[in-house]
């Protein structure tokens, strides 16, 4: 028998015969490695510990507290679940289940609909199932025999499923005791290593394969985690979600709303777009100090156009369109980018001119599909404070490090902190030569290498015109969300003609770098509600301060006292009605107006004011001209300092 090679995490090597198992090996090494052991890695690949190894191979054994093996336990845990599902409701035929952000879910097909009820029911049948600690074994088989197989159970589903798997692809059949699921696998070594850390949280209708002509089907959706604890957190921070969900907080802030008339679209209100323009205005003063100059380029321009910029092939799909009666063909901006190459088209550039930097606050159009618009979350028109740079490729290096610079300084001032990085390189789908690929590649990880970062790779997630770094920011509450982005991009300038004369007078093509920090303008208002949980700083907060009465009396001074918290360039209101103080605080800290100032018949004797800040029962009682001062000192935006 031939023997392989086996690479261990230290460096060593090992001889064995081709076939041998990862549990035969874990096994040599000794019997509590194999009892630890749920899973292996060869070549970075996941694989079951049973599988045979029939080449050389870099192999690491993983243990069920590992992170690589979290996906696992929730893949495991969805198997457990439809198992339940079956053994509670026979005639249950079990389509689809795989594992998604934070769990899993599976679509079964049942004529009865399942109710929050059966929840609590399948969780018990799922703990049976765990505790009965079957393995889980792997089968290859047939794709007729496949066939036979589900066909015998009822399981219509799976035939097209089998159909789908590629030519040359395994088809495997994985077994826990008398049940048998369609998968690819892998898995860990038993049903028992699921654990206990798992809930089910809701109920839904999806349709088979996603195509709304097919048949609805019912997903359960579940969440597992390595420990009890682990779940309990988890668990923690929906509820903390909840509470901070900003659709909740901008009705109570009276912020903004939406309405049928106009999906995916926002209808600001006065308040919110006071925080609105804020962002603006402060993204608009750091701009200007890095030299970028502001433009505005046409929200609708002809399909011809989209065309040639390669965002027709591209988002043709997601783009708004119109055809005039003299038979143009328009569409919305799914993006600014084209619109700012032919700003810098305007005119002979040199080399001379190189960065030029070009920012718009502008707003464009992608339509969503309805069941993924979320609020400010996910929306159909945004507005991108978007910018590119026009340089050299000898200039690429330093462009990107001050950005990288830039953003991190943002991000800071928002109170974000805690900030990761992700390198996502060539899509599938893509325009420009491979050539061009690895130059723009290259060059921005020597920018990241320069500014000292370190970064994740995010394997074909690039533009499709060029790599780009992702910038995540983790909130209060450990959420993670995807924000600003650099890109390098060597293909969109050419095929829309811009070029710059270089030193030796030769027509040069421009690199273009395309920069967004808060990325979509909606989408950042909606992270900074929740993770603040709509206690924003004073210098961002809608309405700064309210002024309240205890009594009628105090009216005329509270005239005084709005007055000259406006004349300090205050966001403040007035609060006269006739009213008991504690309805108004109620009030006012529901809406999180930051700051009450409380005057009744004492304050004005004294000319003073009770300050009173969100979340707290403490007052303090200041003179007026202290208050206005401190207050002022405190909505100085952080730029501004």
């Amino acid at each position: 028998m031939s023997q392989i090679s086996l690479t261990f995490p230290d460096g060593a090597k090992r001889a064995v015969p081709a076939g041998t198992t990862g549990l035969d090996v874990a096994k040599s090494i000794s019997s509590s490695l194999a009892k630890r052991t749920v899973a292996m890695s060869l070549d970075g690949k996941l694989a079951d510990l049973a599988a045979p190894i029939k080449a050389d191979a870099a192999i690491k054994f993983l243990t069920r507290d590992g992170a690589e093996v979290l996906d696992l336990i929730r893949h495991d845990a969805a198997h457990v679940m439809a198992e339940a599902v079956q053994a509670l409701y026979p005639g249950t035929q079990v389509t689809i289940g795989p594992v998604i952000e934070n769990g899993f879910y599976y679509d079964f097909a049942r004529d009865e609909p399942f109710t929050p009820e059966d929840l609590p029911k399948i969780e018990a049948k799922m703990r049976e199932i765990i505790a009965r600690d079957q393995p889980f074994a792997c089968e290859v088989v047939s794709r007729e025999k496949a066939k036979r197989v589900f066909k015998d159970k009822g399981e219509i589903f799976k035939l097209e499923l089998i159909d789908a798997i590629p030519e040359g692809e395994d088809v495997k059949l994985y077994s826990q005791g008398e049940w048998l699921d369609l998968c690819r696998g892998p898995h860990m070594t038993s049903t028992g290593k699921v654990g206990n850390g798992f809930k089910l949280t809701k109920i839904a209708g999806a349709y088979w394969r996603g195509d709304p002509s097919r048949p609805m089907l019912q997903r359960i959706y579940g969440t597992a985690w390595a420990s009890e604890d682990d779940l309990k957190a988890y668990l923690h921070q929906l509820e903390e979600a909840e509470k901070r969900d900003h659709r909740r907080l901008g009705r109570e802030m009276d912020l903004f709303h939406f309405q049928e008339e106009a999906p995916g679209a926002v209808f600001w209100h006065a308040k919110g777009w006071a925080l609105f323009t804020a962002l603006i205005g402060y993204m608009r003063r750091r701009q200007n100090a890095w030299g970028y100059v502001e433009v505005n380029s046409p929200d609708m321009m002809e399909r011809t156009l989209w065309e040639q910029s390669g965002h027709w092939e591209k988002f043709g799909d997601h783009m708004y369109v119109t055809e005039t009666p003299d038979e143009r063909v328009y569409a919305c901006k799914p993006m600014n980018c084209p619109g700012h190459v032919q700003i810098f088209k305007h005119g002979l550039k040199s080399y001379r001119d190189l960065p030029l930097r070009i920012a718009e606050f502008g707003k464009v159009h992608r339509y969503e599909p309805s069941g993924a618009l979320h609020g400010l979350l996910r929306v159909r028109h945004f507005t991108q404070d978007d910018a590119h740079i026009f340089c050299t490729e000898d200039q690429i290096t330093e462009e990107c490090v001050k950005l990288n610079e830039q953003m991190l300084s943002i991000y800071r001032d928002f109170g974000f902190t805690d900030v990761r990085i992700k390198f996502s390189d060539r899509p599938e789908k893509r325009v420009g030569a491979d050539a061009v690929w690895d130059k723009a590649e290259a060059a921005l990880k020597r920018a990241v290498e320069a500014a000292g970062l370190e970064y994740e790779l995010n394997p074909g997630e690039g533009a499709f015109y060029g790599p780009k770094l992702e910038y995540v920011l983790r909130d209060a509450i450990g959420r993670d969300w995807q924000c600003g982005t650099i890109q390098v991009d060597l293909n969109l300038p050419g095929r829309l003609g811009a070029f710059y004369i270089a030193p030796d007078g030769e027509k040069t093509v421009p690199v273009m770098i395309h920069r967004a920090m808060f990325g979509s303008l909606e989408r950042f208002t909606g992270i900074l509600i929740e993770h603040y949980a709509g206690h924003l700083p004073l210098w961002l907060a809608p309405v700064q301060a309210v002024l309240a009465t205890i009594v009628s009396d105090a009216d005329d001074y509270a005239g005084q006292v709005l007055a000259a918290l406006q004349d300090a360039e205050l966001r403040a209101e007035a609060d006269l009605r006739n009213e008991k103080i504690n309805y108004k605080v109620r009030e006012h800290s529901l809406a999180k107006v930051p700051v009450l100032l409380v005057v009744g018949r004492r304050e004005v004797e004294e000319s003073k004011v009770s300050v009173r800040r969100l979340g707290s029962e403490k007052q303090e009682v200041m003179t007026l001209d202290a208050a206005v001062q401190m207050l002022a000192e405190e909505a100085v935006p952080p730029d501004l300092r």
